[in-house]
């Protein structure tokens, strides 16, 4: 029997899903270099879509549990920006349906800014619903980080076009009328409060990187606002911006000095 050529054999591997199939097998006896190699590529491939897809199960892990409780709505929520010197806090909220699948959805901390923006694009255009809350500096240094987060939150959910039936929060606990569920490292463990992490952090970091287009020298397109070297050592030079969080250390701190 004639063997099959490179390019049919890798026509064919591209229709192929089983690991373990005839056809595979017989490649795997195949002695062509090109053959092996083609095939150990391929297997790879499989072998990541495959944890791709074990990790989205365990990131649905709490929709489908709320879902097999009878909830519809589920709104993920999460936000960016707590920790900086400088800019607004961004929060989240997302709601996704039953069959939203994107491989490689995880926290927005651990996809490169490539990842994110393209992530980003998929979700606004796929999701039930998306809504974000920004709430600027002078809030934050008049109620603090914490409560200007949890307003942030707030507001991201009211801003949905379709009203939840549950909230799944990263680690924060709102008062609000909906049921509501805070999960520690949320944005880890699900796919809906993974998907608000993202839009979070976009987000915010498209307002920084304008932000920075008007104060060049702190490199805010750069560090998002964070108390990087470069940023601290432009605070000392030139001082403090609108936008930095006056009751944020070490802004205070050098705006007690120049008192």
């Amino acid at each position: 029997m004639e063997k099959l050529k490179i390019r049919e054999i890798e026509d064919r591997l591209a229709e192929e899903i089983d690991l373990d199939s005839v056809f595979v097998k017989s490649l795997e006896k195949d002695e062509r270099k090109g053959v092996q190699l083609l095939l150990k590529k391929w297997q790879k491939r499989k072998e990541r879509e495959k944890l791709s897809y074990e990790k989205h199960l365990q990131m649905t892990f709490y929709e489908e549990k709320y879902r097999n409780e009878g909830f519809r709505f589920i709104a993920g929520i999460d936000e960016a920006g707590r920790g900086p010197l400088a800019g607004p806090v961004v929060a989240a909220a997302v709601i996704l349906s039953s069959n939203f699948y994107l491989p490689g959805l995880d926290d927005s901390k651990k996809l490169s800014e490539q990842k994110r923006n393209e992530y980003y694009e998929i979700i606004k255009s796929e999701a039930l619903a998306v809504s974000a809350g920004i709430i600027d500096v002078e809030e934050i240094d008049r109620i603090n980080i914490f409560e200007a987060t949890k307003k942030a939150m707030l507001t991201a959910v009211a801003g949905l076009d379709i009203k939840p039936d549950l909230l799944l929060i990263d680690a924060v606990k709102l008062i609000t009328p909906y049921p509501q569920e805070a999960i520690i490292k949320g944005d880890a463990k699900s796919i809906s409060i993974a998907a608000a992490s993202i839009v979070a952090k976009v987000t915010r970091d498209r307002m920084m990187i304008e932000i920075g287009t008007e104060y060049p020298q702190y490199g805010f397109s750069q560090n998002m606002g964070y108390g990087t070297k470069e940023h601290l050592a432009a605070i000392q030079t030139s001082g403090a911006t609108p936008h930095h969080r006056k009751s944020f250390a070490p802004v205070k701190d050098y705006i007690g000095e120049k008192k």
